[in-house]
């Protein structure tokens, strides 16, 4: 079998949407706050166990914010896109998504919807630069080629 024969994975149309920068710096500040919290826990002077617990709790609530931070994705297949921001997860169809906005200066992608609603792409994100671009055309061709709703 040939190498030309097996589609690379950065050809595949079907591969996951992940912000690459948003996924670093969220991993790197959960951990950073899971260290800086634990040792202010456990380290702080005059500390009594309550505060210790809060600290660590604290601590744990930051390093879970970042965590659901760096888990934003929009999952493509051939019946839809499955979209997880920060807070929610949302499964759309192909034919509900009329258009897939990604103006200047916009933070991410935004899918306009046959309801009149919109739903933003948290994955596809303005900071990882040029990238952003080529992902948001990516996601443009999947709406086109598997069924944009028509008004």
């Amino acid at each position: 079998m040939s190498d030309s024969a097996t589609p690379r994975p950065d050809q595949d149309p079907f591969r996951p949407f992940r912000s690459r920068r948003g996924r670093v710096v969220a991993t790197t500040l959960a951990v950073v706050s899971l260290v800086i919290f634990g040792g202010l826990a456990v380290f702080l002077p005059g500390s009594t166990p309550t505060d210790s617990t809060l600290i660590v709790v604290l601590g744990v609530a930051i390093a879970f914010a970042c965590y659901r931070y760096a888990t934003i994705s929009a999952v493509p297949d051939r019946g839809g896109l499955v979209v997880r921001n920060l807070v929610t997860t949302r499964r759309l169809e192909w034919a509900q998504v009329l258009r897939v906005q990604f103006d200047d200066g916009a933070p991410w992608v935004t899918l306009e919807l046959d309801d009149t609603e919109q739903v933003a792409v948290m994955a596809v994100q303005r900071a990882d630069g040029p990238s952003s671009r080529d992902e948001a055309g990516r996601l443009a061709a999947l709406v086109q080629a598997l069924g944009e709703a028509r008004a």
